[in-house]
């Protein structure tokens, strides 16, 4: 039988097979297929159905690549408007994931059968829609609304025995999937189990408000997740279909909205970083023990990474007080982790026991890769990696983390500096997906391909960089960051900046992010660059004065802000006097909050062109992904290139051109 979707019989059982390799994406030639089987079904002699995933996963999702153009008929409420007509029960046997469309389609059955290991969920939200084939609607009638808020408006993937507990899936199969789920529809006696006709489990007032107001929080009020929000709450204000029709409305109205588009550029932006054109066939090298040389904050944030994903980890310091430091550091993440739920003790404790410490770098000597997170200096990482170089295995890859150093340099102190690159975290590194994996002139393919897939099995999103000051993220955030300094410089308060830069869509703004990884990072790279400024160019000397009178962010207590024991942050009138001694423009004049917007933006947009200009960057997209996920840029905007993409030209050509004359002499506007 051709096409995505088959059917055969098992005894008085139709079996319902999706095959659109390598996801069972729901496309248009798979809804036509679950219409043609069920309709095959409807006029046989089954007693039962049940609808399964061929290979690895039941329907890890729709299509997205049909999300930016009108959906063509059959769509989804129609194949599951199908499943309830038919007179006999539909089983869903789920493996792998059902996700979005995959979850809505098995909603619309009437039970689910699941995998151990399967995952379910609703991830629409996260890609500025809402469910639009029933998923809020049947959701209520599972759990209680403020529990449907919550897995709605996270999106998150429930696994297969939480799926359970909570009533998401009917039973869990212990063996054969199929057998189980063929098992459980025989259970049905051929009666249907609709949950259209199913009343919506209430919960108090006070609990769906609580979860509402945490959604809006965390989603920062965005019109899909306060229509999410809608559409769950009102589920039982309205007939069964006529919330339907709704919700359908409203996922067709956002399906075509800006934040649907940026989000779906972001989506497929994600899963081609990390990709390097012509070098498919390059066999990476093995990574099964890796080793950490440096235990301070980075350092073993890094090895919590590796821990997570699996691996068995050396720690390597230079005496055992320091070890010791970074050992506990290590032990608190994982206490945190076991404590917020997100960690079950069991695993931590595998994880610890995966995790070895040593103040010898000739106990280096049998691992795949040294990930090297010492100080910033590049003095120091040459030394190490020549150190590095003389005990490691001949084919081990040496990783420096650095921020901006050339790794070239670094390289070159070793007699292997086709095996040397960057693997640059971002802090904390345990919580941060953003990996920038940089390639030096000297890196070779095989060297560059295991660190990627040492980032896939971290779980990073990797984009590739070639060798620069900054690589891409750095490059592209200390642009802005200038800018936003030139405007404290000529009167802004950082608290402004801050403010309209938050309003924008920030996580936070650049002064606050400042204080957050500490002031002396950017200090030491000015100083270091010191030597080679031109004097011609524009130096704002505010950020010097203030790490000059150990202001060096929230670690100590000061920075651009002054903080509390609560670490809250607090506008100190300090700040305003050292800007007010150490400012170059007199008098200082006012800003608001859209041209605070129009020219930091300015500045990182020309900047990210010139990083894909000169061949740091990929390509486009791989800059999106990176200030979305490293640097805080709402996501909900696609990053600042795909931003751009959708702006007034004129608008920002004003912009650009006062970012130019802000910074004078040495100003480089992309082509």
């Amino acid at each position: 039988m051709g096409g995505p979707v088959h059917l055969r019989m098992d005894g008085d059982v139709a079996v319902i097979v999706i095959d659109n390799p390598p996801v069972n994406a729901g496309s248009l030639s798979v809804r036509q297929g679950l219409l043609a089987r069920l309709d095959e079904v409807a006029h046989g002699k089954a007693r039962a159905t049940v609808i399964i995933g061929a290979g690895k996963t039941f329907v890890a999702g729709s299509d997205i690549r049909e999300f930016g153009a009108p959906l063509e008929d059959p769509q989804l409420p129609a194949v599951i408007a199908a499943i309830e007509a038919l007179p006999i029960p539909v089983v869903a046997a789920i493996h792998g994931a059902a996700l979005g469309g995959g979850f809505e389609l098995a909603l619309g059955c009437d039970a689910r059968v699941a995998t151990r290991g399967a995952v379910v969920g609703l991830p629409e939200v996260k890609l500025g829609m809402v469910p639009g084939a029933g998923g809020t609607q049947r959701l209520v009638r599972l759990v209680d609304i403020a529990r449907a808020i919550e897995l709605v408006c996270s999106g998150r993937r429930v696994p297969g025995p939480e799926a359970l507990e909570l009533g998401l899936v009917d039973a869990i199969a212990e063996g054969d999937l199929l057998t189980a789920a063929i098992a459980h529809a025989k259970t049905l006696g051929g009666f249907k189990r609709r949950l259209s006709e199913t009343p919506v489990k209430a919960a108090s007032a006070t609990t769906i408000d609580a979860a509402a107001d945490k959604a809006i929080r965390r989603g920062r009020r965005r019109p899909n997740v306060l229509a999410a929000i809608d559409l769950l709450r009102s589920a039982d204000t309205a007939p069964f279909q006529t919330m339907l029709d709704r919700e359908r409305a409203v996922f067709q109205e956002l399906r075509g909205g800006e934040d649907a588009a940026a989000l779906r550029h972001l989506f497929f932006a994600e899963r081609q970083a990390g990709r390097v054109d012509g070098l498919g066939d390059v066999v990476p090298g093995p990574v099964r023990r890796v080793n950490v040389v440096g235990a301070g904050t980075m350092g073993a944030g890094i090895a919590v990474c590796l821990l997570n994903s699996g691996l068995a980890v050396r720690l390597v310091e230079q005496d055992d007080p320091a070890l010791a430091r970074g050992i506990e550091r290590v032990e608190q993440t994982l206490a945190a982790d076991v404590a917020s739920g997100r960690l079950d003790p069991k695993e931590s404790a595998s994880r610890r026991a995966a995790l070895g410490g040593s103040v010898e770098l000739t106990d280096l000597g049998d691992c795949d890769v040294i990930i090297e997170a010492a100080f910033e200096d590049l003095a120091v990482k040459q030394n190490l990696f020549a150190r590095l170089d003389a005990v490691a295995r001949p084919d081990a890859i040496l990783a420096t983390n650095t921020s901006y150093l050339d790794i070239a340099a670094i390289a070159r102190a070793t007699g292997r500096p086709a095996s040397v690159l960057g693997l640059h975290f971002f802090s904390p590194a345990n919580v941060m997906k953003l990996l920038e994996v940089v390639r030096t002139p000297l890196t070779s393919d095989e060297a560059l391909v295991t660190g990627l897939k040492l980032a896939r099995q971290m779980g990073k999103i990797a984009i590739v960089s070639g060798l620069g000051e900054g690589f891409i993220g750095n490059r592209i955030f200390s642009a802005y960051r200038q800018q936003c300094e030139f405007m404290v410089d000529e009167g802004a308060a950082p608290q402004e900046v801050d403010a309209a830069l938050v309003e924008f869509g920030f996580a936070m703004g650049p002064f606050a992010v400042a204080d957050l990884s500490g002031l002396d990072i950017a200090w030491r790279t000015r100083q270091r660059l010191s030597a080679t400024r031109d004097p011609r160019q524009r130096y704002v000397t505010i950020a010097d004065r203030l790490c000059e009178a150990g202001r060096l962010g929230r670690k100590v207590g000061a920075g651009w802000y002054r903080y509390d024991e609560q670490g809250r942050r607090i506008v100190d009138p300090a700040v305003a006097a050292i800007i007010s001694a150490s400012a170059s423009v007199r008098p200082p004049r006012a800003f608001d909050a859209a041209e605070i917007q129009r020219r930091a933006l300015a500045a990182m947009v020309n900047e990210a062109q010139l990083v894909v200009q000169d061949g740091v960057a990929q390509r486009p997209a791989d800059v999106d992904v990176a200030l979305v996920h490293g640097y805080g840029f709402p996501a909900w905007e696609g990053g600042p290139l795909f931003w751009h993409s959708r702006q007034d030209p004129d608008v920002y050509a004003k912009a650009l051109g006062q970012v130019e004359a802000a910074t004078g002499h040495g100003f480089r506007r992309a082509d």
